[in-house]
């Protein structure tokens, strides 16, 4: 029987170093890899990542290194890093045969790639698995409860990957729907950054909740044209993810979404490397991809514009609330 027991993490930002130290924080050693070497040598002389995670204080088995080849020997990966570069840090990994476990969210430009259509093309030879979900980096890595799902095509492997991830205080529900999950994730993001926008813009929590009503039924047409399952977008890695992301300035979208919504400017907002906001990648891409599958998103459309600095916010607003009336379940 096959067991997972030495992880690592492939990826430096705060969800990379929060997942770390979960892993770590029983004395487990754990590895993690980064690019950045102030990240690394931070980790391993300071226990700290005051880079990405600040004021987390790290556990001493946990180490870091800029170097792929040091995670070779590892039983899992847990990759996370920023969907844009992933191709080529895919490309460099070392060789192996343990599961890949994908925490990054969304969708590669041009190829409408998501992680887990990477990983089949560069690495087919190791087990796939995406871990999405509700989840703050600093409250996991402080230990506070958390819920997650863990999809893998094997039951299986998804099952011992999940007892293996299992904390006291994290707890991932196991699932075989990939797509599903993987798609919850980079439209969350997306609709974050709109819901952002309205509290930004002080339209007042009604629009916020018509929002994230009209989001989730735009993430959910998305996601079954392309084959998941309904019940994985009304679970933890659909709603779950975006009633957090959309409700809170701790999420990065939505503090994004905030400023746009205030009249800053994006290239200004998005210029401190420790603020990555995946759904500001995210955002064109899937708007491309549901234009190519002929699906009406249009709230993803009007964040793709306002992200690109296209349309001023007010115009946004005015037009989404000119569009013809319809049912609702359309």
């Amino acid at each position: 029987m096959t067991s997972y027991g030495n992880f690592g993490v492939v990826g430096g930002g705060a969800w990379g170093t929060a997942l770390a130290q979960l892993l770590a924080a029983g004395g487990a050693p754990v590895r993690l890899w980064a690019r950045e070497d102030d990240v690394v040598a931070a980790i391993n002389t300071e226990h700290r990542n005051p880079v990405f995670l600040p004021g987390a204080t790290l556990s001493p088995s946990l180490t870091a290194t800029g170097d792929l080849a040091e995670m070779a020997d590892l039983d899992a990966l847990l990759i996370v890093v920023p969907v844009p570069y992933l191709r080529a840090v895919l490309a460099d990994l070392p060789p192996g045969d343990g599961p890949l476990i994908f925490c990054s969210k969304g969708m590669e430009a041009g190829s409408f790639a998501f992680p887990i259509d990477m990983a089949r093309e560069l690495v087919p030879q190791r087990p796939h698995a995406v871990l999405s979900g509700p989840t703050f980096a600093h409250e996991v890595a402080a230990g506070l409860p958390t819920a997650i799902t863990l999809a893998a095509a094997d039951a299986d492997v998804a099952g011992k990957l999940a007892q293996a991830l299992a904390r006291p205080h994290f707890r991932p529900y196991v699932s075989t729907d990939m797509i599903g999950a993987e798609i919850g994730g980079a439209v969350k993001n997306i609709l974050a950054i709109a819901c952002g926008i309205v509290d930004g813009a002080g339209l007042g929590l009604n629009a916020r909740a018509a929002l994230i009503s009209r989001g989730f039924a735009e993430m959910t047409r998305f996601a079954l044209a392309r084959g998941a399952q309904a019940e994985t977008l009304g679970g933890l890695a659909g709603l779950g993810d975006l009633v957090l992301t959309c409700t809170s300035s701790n999420s990065r979208n939505f503090a994004l979404g905030q400023g746009l919504g205030r009249g800053e400017k994006v290239e200004i907002l998005m210029a401190d490397r420790r603020t990555v906001a995946e759904g500001a990648f995210s955002a064109p891409v899937v708007a491309a991809a549901a234009r190519s599958d002929g699906i009406d998103m249009p709230i993803t459309d009007t964040v793709a514009r306002l992200v690109a600095g296209e349309e001023r916010v007010a115009d946004a607003i005015q037009a989404l609330l000119s569009r013809p009336l319809r049912p609702e379940g359309r």
